[in-house]
């Protein structure tokens, strides 16, 4: 990082966080109990704070990791500063955690941008820097810094393991990745990811090794026709069933490996990956959160997706590829026909942004979400094109890494594609300074619309005295 760069991101790093502590302010003299989930994670967090930890909430449905941290942090302070009484682990000193979290996942997406497009020395220092903010204020993760939700903590210890992966350090990306494992278990996923960016990796050098023996074909590592497709399916089995291979890779994985392996006995201990209530939280099959999930990335990447260009080559595709475009539809429209779930709590709950897209938009009429499968095709076409950058290998991981961790979740929540987009952003080419100041005032306007309903539009349901607020 040169002198001016360094500067340039102190001072924005600075800033950011200087308003967010206003901001923090605002949102904690508006709210001053605990809100929503917090419900269940203050008195839990406050409890470990006087040494019960055998105390557990059973509507608790996360490892004890954010409260174990959140003491670890604390509690010291506490003695080194001499607070006593109700401030020490009061909501707002709990809340606070997170946005040292926020702070943290800044650095951390800087020095990602920095570390995935090292080798694109057209980007300059304030792009990167330009970019680093504009995802550190990504909306549904920077309202969740505000109150004691896991979300926060979730992302920094899953995008530093990410970071170590990239370096090399795979014992100390799979520790983090643990890490990220004690404050949500769905990031075990995100641990496969880190060893698959390895396993593909060494994919893609093989794969160009097979290129050059065979300089008279025409395949391509990217992108091509069908059979272009199955010749590289055919390499990755042929790959992945020898064992010197799989010993190589073994040898370079192994601490992700530990990990999950890990993961299956606690797994099979608890009798599945939800901890406390299980009634709410059943896995299935609900592959249309993969188009829900392409809809939320098309939304929050308006600025560089929704172009006249990218349409036009989207129709131009469309008149290239006919036949693959019906099969996709029939697919999509058998997918949503048959795999459509819809949680008690998306009716219920009249505090989520979830409850309001599902009422206006797929309650209007039996047919709407059938209607919405061009789009989800556009949005699916728009996805893979920004990822063209990628190797077919890179992209095939964070595929199935996307499904996993989207489509076993019945609930809609904006909250679990948090994860996935951000690694999303992370690895597509940077946009126009243009369109990333465009993107930065877009992610503003949505965050001071979300901050200004919730502490602004308060509501009362009948049967409570309690204020209710609108959230993500």
């Amino acid at each position: 990082m040169e002198r001016a760069e360094a500067y340039g991101f102190s001072g924005a790093m600075s800033g950011a966080f200087l308003l967010s502590c206003l901001l923090f302010a605002a949102v904690s003299r508006r709210q001053r109990g605990p809100y929503m989930d917090e419900v269940f994670h203050v008195p839990q967090a406050q409890a470990y704070c006087h040494g019960r930890f055998l105390q557990w909430d059973p509507m608790i449905t996360t490892l004890p990791g954010l409260y174990l941290l959140s003491v670890g942090v604390v509690k010291p302070a506490a003695w080194l500063l001499g607070w006593t009484g109700s401030v020490v682990c009061s909501v707002g000193m709990l809340r606070f955690i997170n946005l040292l979290f926020s702070s943290g996942n800044f650095y951390l997406l800087y020095l990602l941008l920095f570390k995935i497009h090292q080798k694109n020395k057209a980007v300059s220092g304030f792009e990167r820097i330009l970019s680093a903010l504009t995802l550190a204020v990504f909306p549904t993760l920077y309202f969740f810094t505000f109150l004691y939700y896991t979300d926060p903590g979730s992302v920094f210890f899953t995008l530093f393991s990410y970071l170590m992966c990239l370096y090399g350090n795979h014992k100390t990306s799979a520790l983090l990745g643990f890490c990220g494992f004690m404050f949500r278990q769905t990031n075990i996923v995100w641990t496969v990811f880190c060893a698959g960016n390895v396993v593909a990796e060494k994919l893609n050098e093989a794969w160009k090794i097979e290129l050059q023996k065979k300089k008279d074909e025409k395949i391509s590592s990217r992108k091509g026709s069908f059979s272009d497709l199955t010749r590289i399916l055919q390499f990755l089995v042929e790959y992945l069933l020898s064992p010197k291979n799989l010993v190589t890779l073994t040898a370079l994985t192994w601490p992700y490996i530990i990990l999950v392996s890990l993961f299956f006995v606690f797994v099979f201990i608890n009798g599945g990956i939800v901890v406390g209530d299980r009634s709410s939280h059943e896995a299935c099959l609900h592959f249309p959160q993969l188009f829900y999930f392409l809809s939320f990335t098309v939304f929050f990447s308006l600025p560089h997706l929704l172009t006249p260009t990218k349409i036009r080559k989207f129709l131009l595709s469309l008149q290239k590829h006919p036949v693959q475009y019906s099969i996709v539809t029939v697919i999509s429209l058998f997918l949503i026909w048959k795999f459509t779930y819809v949680h008690k709590y998306l009716l219920a709950d009249n505090r989520h942004y979830t409850f309001y897209v599902w009422r206006k938009v797929f309650q209007r009429h039996e047919l709407v979400k059938y209607l919405l499968v061009p789009f989800y095709i556009f949005a699916g076409w728009s996805f893979a094109d920004t990822l063209k950058s990628k190797s077919i290998f890179w992209i095939l991981v964070y595929f199935v890494c996307l499904l996993a961790v989207t489509v076993p979740q019945k609930l809609l929540e904006f909250r679990y594609f948090i994860l996935p987009f951000l690694i999303y952003r992370l690895n597509i080419p940077f946009l126009s300074l243009y369109r990333q100041l465009l993107e930065l005032a877009f992610y503003v306007l949505v965050n001071a619309v979300t901050f200004y309903l919730f502490l602004n539009r308060t509501f009362q349901w009948e049967n409570s005295d309690e204020v209710q607020r609108f959230m993500w």
